[in-house]
């Protein structure tokens, strides 16, 4: 439903309609995110009609577009079209190059959407497309929320990321917290992992031990990859759709990356504690041939690195081939691509991306 800088994730969700919408009749509507001293959605409600774009623009501080219900405002919309931007942190001294998700709108059913940073959801930090009279009574309930849903993350320009997670949707990037994180380091690291490039289908290292408080940032190169967190014991399939508990894990979205680029989109995550992480690529067949990652996996016991490889390899990706260049298919009645820098978003107009996040 989403388009992010990845940043990444937003990752991306989206449905696809039956019906062909002349690019001449669908409409841009832009919405600030943010901003100094700003804690809302300006504007905050929109009317739309499908095939119209919802340019979303994040500016100061660290906001996130996260998919709820009318019914409960401040908790994130869990399976069949959800969707989340993951966070995405702008410095207070950014003037230019705003990061931007694109949101393209598919019918004209409402679409309630929240903030899941810590507290900002029961400040009235809510959105909604085609909510008809609803609004006031959604914001009020937003407001009137005893607990928070949203994960506090400084605008540090991570993504917080723990396996167990509260949000989702379809490809999108995203960011959850279900428990205080373990005590960090006073000097943290990032660990620049390459996606895809002139090393093929692989993520170069694959492997990586990090510390709580280190981030990871994927940067992708040359071809059309993702990284989305899955599980052990099923590698090629999104975290989302196969936790039992409703867990939706990061899915930064298909970053296409030409071969000619000298700049490349980036997805960032941050690790609160030492549980093993799991993700892979969604193109369809990469996930087969090993294109799989882990941090803090335990070399010592069977779930290692080599054997979660071996299972992704063993399994080529049969469960997860409904992907391809653009994404995968979800049911939703938005259409969402990855979170991506103002400038890389020029190439993504007019494009619709299926997401799974």
């Amino acid at each position: 439903m989403f388009s992010t800088p990845k940043l990444a994730t937003f990752a991306a969700i989206s449905c696809l309609s039956l019906a062909v919408i002349p690019v001449a009749r669908s409409a841009v509507i832009d919405v600030t995110v943010g901003g100094t001293g700003v804690i809302e959605y300006t504007p905050n409600q929109v009317q739309a009609n499908p095939g119209d774009i919802i340019q979303f623009t994040f500016k100061q501080k660290n906001h996130t577009i996260t998919r709820s219900t009318l019914e409960s405002p401040c908790s994130p919309l869990v399976g069949e079209g959800a969707f989340d931007s993951g966070f995405v942190p702008v410095a207070d001294n950014v003037t230019s190059g705003f990061p931007q998700a694109q949101l393209t709108v598919q019918d004209e059913n409402p679409i309630w959407i929240y903030c899941r940073q810590a507290g900002h959801c029961q400040q009235g930090m809510v959105f909604a497309v085609n909510p008809g009279n609803n609004f006031a009574a959604f914001q009020a309930a937003a407001t009137g929320s005893a607990t928070a849903s949203g994960a506090s993350t400084a605008a540090t320009g991570a993504v917080t990321v723990t396996t167990t997670v509260t949000v989702s949707g379809n490809p999108v990037a995203t960011t959850y917290t279900s428990a205080a994180p373990a005590s960090t380091s006073s000097v943290s690291t990032d660990h620049v992992i390459i996606v895809g490039g002139t090393a093929g289908n692989v993520y170069t290292p694959s492997n990586i031990t990090a510390q709580p408080g280190d981030t990871v940032t994927f940067q992708f190169h040359t071809k059309n990859h993702t990284v989305t967190q899955s599980s052990f014991p099923d590698p090629c399939r999104a975290l989302t759709l196969t936790s039992t508990t409703g867990q939706v894990g990061f899915d930064s979205g298909f970053m296409p990356v030409a071969a000619n680029a000298t700049t490349f989109p980036t997805f960032t995550i941050q690790i609160n504690d030492s549980t093993p992480i799991w993700s892979y690529c969604r193109q369809q067949g990469h996930c087969g041939s090993g294109m799989v990652f882990s941090v803090n996996a335990v070399e010592s016991g069977p779930n290692n690195f080599a054997a979660f490889q071996a299972l992704a390899i063993q399994l080529n990706g049969t469960a997860n081939s409904t992907t391809s260049a653009t994404g995968a298919t979800d049911t939703t009645n938005g259409a969402l691509l990855p979170v991506r820098s103002a400038a890389a978003m020029v190439a993504l107009v007019g494009v619709v991306v299926g997401l799974v996040l």
